[in-house]
């Protein structure tokens, strides 16, 4: 064993604790947190320059398992409930041994309604209301903007201390599915006085660095500039997107190639996320329409 790796290994038993108490508290198994966090340790062995270990690791630990999940395939369908007092309790505690006994002591109602999460609501909740992570933090693990983390995390909250989305949510998420549709009909027709209506003067539109790869500009920035980008576009097929409308290009084969995520606010997008990396893809709950799939 060189000196790097010993190194390393020496570092790595330090974060151990930490990284079992995430991965336990999102996979409900210390069995299989354990398989994860062995797995992050092989994967940092062959890598060199981490220049921030802590958060490499959680990074690396975080999508180690929620990949675990979308491959499990045994998300629970049932509602979201459980005392706010339940919850709450789980956090009164810090520091990796303490988070270490938080994540073993998950009793079976809460890991009912983790099951009933989207993995990557699960992971916004545990990151940020479990382990405190900032939000900032949090994007980097899900590959997601600020603004996407912080309403996983906010919907993962309310069904975790069942709490009823208030009406005024629920009136927004129905404007901003009408919104996207109407978004995404323009673009395939090639309106672009209709993109033109729907999107903010100072909207913003950033593509992840694989979707730099495949042509697109690291940042489009204000409504023209977005306009111009998607009209006559027919790629983007209506999908949802951890229960949110959105767009994305699925090949034929049914492989889910660039997700178009949206931020709308008062009417109009604000925000587009455009993602082609397969690692952040694959952590989201993408649902395709049927009939968009089919055609």
């Amino acid at each position: 064993m060189d000196t790097n790796t010993t190194t390393n290994l020496t570092d790595f038993e330090a974060e151990r604790p930490r990284l079992r108490a995430i991965a336990t508290r999102i996979l409900g198994s210390s069995a299989d947190a354990d398989d994860v966090v062995q797995e992050a340790w092989l994967r940092l062995s062959t890598t060199a320059g981490v220049e921030d270990l802590p958060a490499w690791l959680t990074t690396v630990t975080t999508r180690l398992c929620l990949d675990h999940l979308r491959k499990r395939g045994t998300r629970a369908d049932v509602e979201a409930k459980v005392s706010a007092e339940a919850a709450a309790g789980a956090e009164s505690q810090a520091g990796p041994e303490a988070d270490m006994l938080i994540a073993e002591r998950v009793g079976g109602a809460m890991q009912v309604v983790l099951d009933a999460l989207a993995p990557a609501e699960r992971a916004a909740f545990v990151l940020h209301d479990v382990f405190g992570y900032p939000f900032e933090d949090i994007s980097v693990v899900l590959g997601r903007s600020g603004a996407a983390v912080r309403q996983l995390a906010s919907r993962a909250r309310r069904k975790v201390q069942g709490i009823p989305e208030p009406e005024v949510e629920i009136a927004a998420r129905a404007e901003s599915r009408a919104v996207v549709e109407a978004f995404l009909a323009a673009s395939h027709g090639g309106e672009l006085p209709s993109l033109l209506a729907l999107l903010a003067p100072d909207a913003i539109m950033r593509a992840d660095a694989l979707g730099q790869g495949l042509g697109a500009e690291s940042e489009y920035a204000g409504a023209a500039a977005i306009a111009a980008r998607f009209d006559g576009a027919r790629g983007a097929a209506p999908v949802t997107v951890d229960g949110e409308r959105a767009g994305a290009w699925i090949t034929g084969g049914g492989n889910v190639k660039v997700v178009f995520c949206f931020q709308v606010r008062d009417g109009l997008v604000r925000e587009i996320e455009l993602i082609a990396d397969p690692d952040v893809i694959a952590m989201m709950d993408v649902v395709a329409d049927p009939e968009e799939h089919a055609s």
